[in-house]
């Protein structure tokens, strides 16, 4: 892997601010408008044949696009630093579209096993039906990708930082072993964001977010986004236009208004993540604590060169068991008790009750959710007392 080296900014705020904007919209307004509509008009009947023939570049139907829509695209194109960004109405509704896209009936993909489990899900109840085979395999195990890779296979896909354990793929080495056998990359970079890690420019191909989390940053939006080079962002919007996961007007307006303060959020919750980590690994009450900024990370060294800051969410095992840890997270006073994260409140997550639940204990063990694993979200508020908060629900283990 090479050195880290100084890069320009990836993901500034005038790029959130400005981005995919000009100055004043229609109707001279400074913000976005909402552009609520489901259907578009043409002048006439010459203006329909243009549009036809491709020389006219109006959008006809609220499914293919929309004004409000397409700022929001653009924004997220500049802060990823992408030719092209298409947004969905979920995340899932991106993985889902990208990979039906990108995949046809006999081919066979590379999926890493710490990846989302509806990914995962997905993989083994919908490619499955449509003949199109998946091999799991440990991220970071390169021996184990290149002898999962086959003649059919045409794409690799990983999350990273994964969920709930953030281990951090090598995406430089990643990407060494696709070209080598001309595959395609996908990387769900939701829990880095932009402005941790930006895939592309270490040749990933495909770059997906769920933008429910940190890009909108509210806790009041769903949204997903696909990100990469305009020819293959071409494609999976064709798709999308087919499947229908399309993010409606509201939601895109409420997306641009959240990625206007993502970079300040981020920033924070980068700082106190890892205040919260470093402060965790100090308690008797925790076993180990799964965060890429401390040295004691498995691929500490990797998350330095390819990671500006790394994320906000600190995952912990407790030095206890199931009851301990239930007591724990009831005695936390400051985050609210959920399933999502990466909005300006702390969420506290218990992965094997919420996420897990519908498998035996058996089986969330063996996919590494024991009982004692808690994944904390961190969200804007001061450090002091998120610390102070954590340090008095610790004694109630």
């Amino acid at each position: 892997m090479s050195e880290s080296v100084d890069r320009p900014d990836p993901c500034s705020s005038t790029k959130a601010v400005h981005g995919g904007e000009t100055k004043g919209h229609w109707g001279h307004t400074l913000t976005v408008p909402i552009a609520q509509t489901a259907t578009y008009v043409f002048e006439d009947m010459t203006a329909v044949g243009e549009f036809a023939a491709g020389t006219n570049p109006q959008l006809d139907y609220g499914r293919y696009g929309n004004p409000t829509q397409t700022i929001a695209e653009k924004k997220l194109a500049e802060i990823e630093g992408a030719e092209a960004a298409i947004l969905f109405s979920t995340g899932m509704a991106a993985v889902t579209t990208t990979l039906l896209a990108m995949l046809r009936s006999g081919q066979h993909t590379v999926v890493m096993d710490d990846c989302y489990r509806k990914t995962e899900q997905f993989c083994r109840m919908v490619l499955q039906k449509f003949d199109v085979e998946t091999t799991f395999v440990t991220a970071g195990d390169f021996d184990a990708l290149e002898s999962a890779i086959q003649e059919n296979t045409r794409v690799i896909v990983s999350e990273s930082p994964t969920n709930p354990h953030l281990n951090v793929l090598d995406l430089e080495r990643t990407v060494a072993v696709a070209k080598a056998h001309r595959l395609k990359v996908i990387i769900d970079s939701t829990f880095a964001t932009p402005l941790n890690q930006r895939p592309l420019e270490f040749g990933v191909d495909v770059v997906i977010h769920s933008a429910t989390k940190y890009l909108g940053g509210h806790n009041d939006l769903m949204a997903g986004a696909v990100l990469g080079a305009e020819p293959l962002v071409s494609a999976i919007k064709d798709y999308r236009g087919i499947l229908g996961g399309v993010i409606d007007p509201h939601c895109a307006y409420l997306l641009i208004r959240g990625l206007k303060t993502f970079p300040l959020r981020m920033s924070r919750q980068n700082e106190t993540a890892l205040k919260i980590a470093t402060y965790l690994e100090e308690q008797d009450r925790v076993r180990r604590v799964y965060y890429p900024g401390l040295p004691s990370h498995p691929q500490h060294k990797i998350a330095i060169v390819q990671m500006r800051g790394f994320g906000g969410v600190v995952s912990f095992d407790l030095d206890a068991d199931l009851e301990g840890t239930v007591r724990f997270i009831d005695a936390l006073r400051i985050p609210c008790i959920g399933a999502s994260l990466g909005g300006v409140e702390s969420i506290v997550s218990h992965p094997s009750s919420i996420s897990y639940y519908e498998l035996s204990r058996e089986d969330r063990i063996a996919a590494g959710i024991d009982d004692e694993l808690v994944r904390y979200s961190v969200g804007v508020e001061d450090a002091d007392d998120l610390i102070a908060d954590l340090h008095q629900a610790l004694k109630a283990i």
